[in-house]
């Protein structure tokens, strides 16, 4: 199976610009990037993609055990960089994708020249003085009832995460995405995204990396930003004016300023 097939993979803009990659987070698709990605194009390589089990993905991809944690993603970014031949990377992740994203920078360090992390969250259980914004009575309680009922689960979590009670629509779109990926997927991807813990990876990390922090973010709160900023040596932290965890959808114009700021 090529790579193109596997995860839908588009490449647009630029042929001979700087490689930018898209890479969207749980319960979302490449789709969720349509009104930051085209402001790159004139400028910037853009590849966009879907994680196996979201969007227009191959299925058949996906395996338990390369997914069992967040590296398997990771290691499908670094399929993708090496299929391209992609140097010097602006890798931009949201949410579950910029630990994805970090961990391929580690990894690889050679082929990143910089990460955009839009909501990170490199654990997201309470730990100790460790604040991740969850117990994990709260992480187990969601979990069982995305198993038990993942349209449901969707429908109510989705307009949360969103934020934006002004603005329905965006929390019915993203309502929407979760409910078209694999459901059977999506249950396992939750786990490996809810109960991973990432923090001794941020140590490791010398790629130079953005860090966009959305206010009233249920997901990743301020305080889980800080610990990014932190814990990333020489990071850029951007408190954004923007609410709830999806500033791709939800100000896009302030996104891609903040991004075309740092780069």
């Amino acid at each position: 199976m090529n790579l193109t097939q596997k995860h839908a993979l588009t490449v647009t803009g630029r042929p001979d610009g700087q490689p930018m990659m898209f890479a969207h987070g749980f319960g979302c698709d490449q789709n969720m990037w349509r009104f930051v990605a085209p402001e790159f194009m004139d400028t910037h390589r853009v590849v966009l993609f879907d994680h196996v089990g979201a969007g227009r993905s191959d299925l058949r991809a996906y395996d338990d055990r390369r997914y069992s944690s967040l590296d398997g993603y990771a290691s499908d970014v670094l399929e993708i960089v090496h299929d391209l031949d992609l140097h010097d990377v602006v890798f931009v992740g949201h949410s579950v994708s910029a630990m994805i994203g970090v961990l391929a920078a580690v990894r690889e360090p050679g082929r990143f020249a910089k990460l955009v992390l839009v909501g990170p969250s490199p654990r997201y259980i309470d730990d100790g003085d460790y604040v991740g914004g969850f117990g994990r009575a709260d992480i187990e309680a969601m979990l069982e009832s995305l198993d038990s009922n993942y349209l449901g689960w969707s429908s109510a979590m989705a307009p949360v995460i969103v934020g934006n009670p002004d603005r329905p629509e965006l929390g019915q779109e993203l309502t929407q995405s979760f409910c078209a990926t694999d459901p059977a997927i999506a249950r396992k991807f939750a786990r490996v995204t809810f109960l991973s813990d990432n923090r001794a990876d941020l140590a490791k990390l010398r790629t130079p990396a953005l860090i966009l922090q959305c206010a009233d973010d249920v997901i990743a709160p301020s305080v889980v930003g800080d610990y990014v900023h932190e814990h990333l040596e020489g990071s850029t932290l951007v408190a954004m004016n923007a609410t709830g965890h999806c500033p791709n959808l939800s100000a896009p114009g302030e996104t891609v300023a903040a991004i075309k700021a740092y780069l």
